[in-house]
């Protein structure tokens, strides 16, 4: 097993004493970092005036920064993030080569247009860069959004993850603390290095911490999960993560909850027309299976098609999941590979229903992934724990037959054709849905609009207001009040 001395990074410092010991997931290698508890009252910052600094910056001067920082982001340039990578590779399940480009494109974060496209779609810079005037019957209003005293508690399914909540929580003037998870134990770390080689003294670096305690640390989380130290916590995790952080919540404290969930896709009748849109379908599904490995929330785990539930029916599913079967088989190996580590229940789970009657499992004979179909109107049991490019497909007579399955833990529906949107969109909002896209489309999840059902952007700031009142309104209201007395 790999071990590695992991700094604790606060505010520009790089700290390596008083060093504890963790393993990391997988049991692939270990890491020591220093204790966190010993560190608390110089990790939170309890005055939030102390944030000031990041008010002399401009928007311009913070997309400068992550621009420079981008350029910095260079895997074969950048020795942290080659070192991230390897710690990730030994503490997660996914192959060099994908890894490699999602390294080597961590700089997508920090992209200088898109990162003004999000802002100005989302929120608007007037209320970051100063005070938005907006004028009412009765009275003038000057709003601005104020950066909060947040922690990250990332996910460790893609390294891009730190990187975004590292642009989210600078574009907004946060002060950031992340904790790193212990299936991605380097990438924070990495970012923050960076930055410190970049500029350690400027501000944006100085709210920028990155540390490392076991979740359910009371040691470490009654001191830190209080108002008087930090206003939100921008939480991904799963139930029980969720419960350690809601023990905490007062008024004052606000969780931003980043719930696992799964995706699907709805797939018309018009899949059916021609040999060639058959293919076609076919290699758009095997996208959103395929890509990314199928690691992340918004890859497709069901797809739930107009083939019909006869026995012809059937047969055309059947031949749409050899399609797919083969298309998934085809992806460039950068964004999509055979597993490096099957789950063993999953295997074990496919294999229990091969040869049944009620389904035919085309594939799954190793680790290359494969295609359940379903012969009947619903999907397999463990379809939530669907996993290494592994996809059901399941046949309905109408596509709001399917529409049952969708909850609040759907985030992603990839549709096809596009009509079918409009025909089922307010249903699946109705039923929890948070996003429909294009067929093929599901990887392709960009900045400036809602993700998980939240507007990140004006999530993550507070709000704060000005009012201002003509004299005649306020003499207006002082005559009212006399008439109560």
């Amino acid at each position: 097993m790999a071990e590695y001395d992991i700094p604790l990074i606060i505010r520009g410092e790089v700290i390596r004493d008083h060093m504890v010991a963790f393993e990391g997931r997988r049991g692939g290698l270990s890491f020591r970092t220093p204790d966190v508890r010993r560190y608390i009252d110089r990790l939170v910052m309890s005055n939030p005036v102390e944030m000031e600094d990041l008010y002399g910056l401009s928007f311009v001067d913070v997309l400068d920064y992550l621009e420079e920082l981008g350029s910095r982001l260079v895997l074969a340039r950048n020795a942290h993030l080659q070192q991230a990578m390897e710690m990730y590779l030994a503490a997660n399940v996914q192959s060099r080569e994908i890894l490699a480009q999602m390294y080597a494109s961590l700089a997508v974060a920090f992209d200088r247009a898109t990162i003004r496209e999000a802002v100005e779609k989302m929120m608007g810079i007037e209320c970051l860069d100063g005070w938005e005037t907006r004028r009412f019957s009765d009275r003038e209003v000057q709003v601005r959004a104020f950066g909060a005293r947040t922690v990250h508690l990332n996910p460790g399914n893609s390294p891009a993850a730190a990187a975004f909540g590292l642009m989210h929580g600078s574009i907004l003037r946060c002060d950031n603390i992340v904790k790193f998870p212990s299936n991605d134990p380097y990438t924070a770390t990495a970012l923050g290095l960076t930055m410190i080689d970049m500029a350690a003294g400027h501000p944006i670096t100085r709210h920028y911490s990155v540390g490392y305690w076991k979740g359910g640390d009371e040691g470490v989380e009654a001191r830190l999960y209080t108002p008087r130290n930090i206003e939100k916590i921008l939480a991904w995790g799963g139930p029980s993560s969720m419960r350690q952080v809601r023990k905490y919540l007062v008024p004052g404290l606000d969780l931003i909850a980043l719930d696992p969930k799964v995706s699907a896709s709805m797939i018309g009748p018009e899949a059916f027309t021609s040999p060639e849109t058959l293919e076609y379908v076919a290699q758009q599904l095997a996208k959103d299976v395929g890509l990314l490995n199928q690691a992340a929330c918004l890859n497709a785990r069901v797809a739930y098609v107009e083939s019909g539930t006869d026995a012809s029916g059937i047969a055309r599913l059947e031949r749409l999941g050899e399609r797919v079967y083969s298309a998934v088989q085809s992806l460039p190996p950068e964004f999509s590979s055979c597993s490096p580590e099957f789950p063993v229940k999953l295997l074990q789970d496919i294999d229990g229903i091969r040869g049944s009657d009620a389904f035919r499992v085309i594939g799954v004979h190793h680790s290359e992934g494969g295609v359940i179909v379903s012969r009947r109107s619903s999907p397999v049991e463990f379809k939530d724990d669907l996993n290494g490019r592994v996809v059901n497909l399941v046949p309905v007579d109408r596509i709001e037959d399917a529409l049952k399955w969708v909850t609040i833990d759907t985030q992603t529906i990839g549709v096809y054709p596009e009509a079918l949107k409009a025909r089922i969109r307010d249903r699946c909002a109705l039923q929890g849905a948070q996003r429909l896209t294009t067929l093929g489309c599901a990887t392709y999840e960009a900045e400036g609009y809602p993700h998980d059902g939240i507007e990140l952007f004006r999530r993550m700031v507070r709000w704060v207001v000005v009012e201002n009142f003509e004299r005649e309104v306020v003499d207006r209201g002082a005559s009212f009040m006399h008439s109560q007395e």
